[in-house]
C-alpha cells in the first residue's frame, strides 16, 4: 500500500494548510518531513483511535493531527506557518502496524510505506 500525501502548496509566513492522506488500516500514523539537504525529522503521530498525539517541539501549539470519525483520513493542520516549514511532508504508518505509538515514535526507521509526499513551500 502506498500512502498519497496531499494537501501541499505554497502559502505566506504566518498562512494556513491542512495536509491530508488515506490510512490504510486502524494503525498508529504519523507526519514526518524532509527539508532539502536536511534528514527526515518527525512531525507528529496519533494512535489508531485518534488521540494522545505526539508532536516535535518545532510545531507544538502550531500543528494539530487528528483521524476522521471513520479512523480512514489522517490529517494534519498546519497554523502559522514559518518558513522554516518548508519541507516534503511524508505520512506512513507504524511499520510493526500497531494500534499505538510506539515509544521511539521519532526514529524514521520505525515507520514505513512513504509515498511521495507533498510539498509545503512557506514563503517570507
Amino acid at each position: 500500500v502506498q500512502l498519497q500525501a496531499c494537501g501541499g502548496g505554497l502559502v505566506q509566513a504566518g498562512g494556513s494548510m491542512r495536509l491530508s492522506c488515506a490510512a490504510p488500516d486502524w494503525y498508529a500514523m504519523g507526519w514526518f518531513r524532509q527539508a532539502p539537504g536536511k534528514e527526515r525529522e518527525f512531525v507528529s503521530a496519533i494512535n489508531w483511535r485518534g488521540d494522545r498525539p505526539r508532536y516535535a517541539d518545532s510545531v507544538k501549539g502550531r500543528f494539530s493531527i487528528s483521524r476522521d470519525s471513520t479512523k480512514t483520513r489522517l490529517f494534519l493542520q498546519m497554523n502559522s506557518l514559518k518558513p522554516e516549514d518548508t519541507a516534503v511532508y511524508y505520512c506512513t504508518v507504524d511499520s510493526g502496524r500497531g494500534r499505538y505509538i510506539i515509544e521511539d515514535y521519532t526514529n524514521p526507521n520505525k515507520w514505513d510505506t512513504w509515498g511521495q509526499g507533498t510539498l509545503v513551500t512557506v514563503s517570507s
